[in-house]
């Protein structure tokens, strides 16, 4: 491979990107996955179960599907899509922000499982006791639960952070392929690939594996010292 005959300009925009919207995307899964986790983990109601397999959805449906269904409810058809259009003076489908749609989506499934096992892992008499001296349920969650489930939240970021990253099928369907504008990384190397561009393919897959690897590794460190 010929790192000199790389064009750098080309290389770095579905970079950067990337990483903006699996930043993004990942917080934003994160603030609902977290919100919802706890509100599902303290409370219990008929059909309970099969709410929560409507949030473990998007995991193991094609990604070809949850983008096909994002596109109908978000497209200038759609009630939605022309609210948001009429909003932002702009539609929302063939932008950045529909990618961030589309990683939000995937990426919460990720989430809402990790932080569900982490509040559910929280001794309840700490809670319990938290609310025998006055404090509210904000209060409980805050200083309470929120932090307890710390290693949880951390693990449940990266992950979500890692899956938008990789995001491609979703993404495809409602943002595009538009170079500068939505092409991410994994649209990228699709198109690299295609046509036959085997050093900026390498060159993408590279970034995003160190990148993968990275937040992954964040996930394993030890606790307490321990490996």
């Amino acid at each position: 491979m010929n790192v000199s005959a790389i064009d750098w300009a080309v290389f770095w925009p579905p970079v950067r990107l990337s990483l903006q919207v699996a930043l993004l995307s990942s917080v934003i899964a994160a603030v609902f996955g977290i919100a919802v986790a706890w509100k599902m983990s303290r409370t219990s109601f008929r059909g309970k179960i099969f709410l929560e397999t409507a949030f473990m959805l998007p995991l193991v449906l094609p990604p070809t599907v949850v983008g096909f269904i994002l596109l109908v409810l978000l497209g200038r058809k759609s009630l939605l899509g022309r609210w948001i259009e009429a909003i932002f003076s702009a539609p929302v489908i063939f932008s950045w922000w529909a990618a961030v749609i589309a990683s939000v989506v995937v990426a919460f499934p990720l989430v809402y499982q990790t932080m569900k096992s982490g509040f559910s892992g929280i001794d309840k008499d700490l809670e319990d006791a938290g609310r025998s001296i006055g404090a509210n349920e904000w209060q409980v969650f805050r200083y309470i639960s929120l932090p307890l489930a710390g290693r949880a939240l951390m693990t449940a970021f990266i992950l979500g952070f890692a899956r938008a990253l990789g995001e491609f099928g979703a993404t495809l369907m409602i943002a595009g392929n538009i170079p500068g504008k939505t092409q991410t990384v994994p649209t990228a190397i699709y198109v690299a690939v295609d046509s036959g561009n085997q050093t900026m393919a390498w060159m993408w897959t590279g970034s995003i594996i160190i990148i993968s690897f990275i937040m992954l590794l964040l996930t394993r460190q030890p606790r307490d010292g321990k490996a």
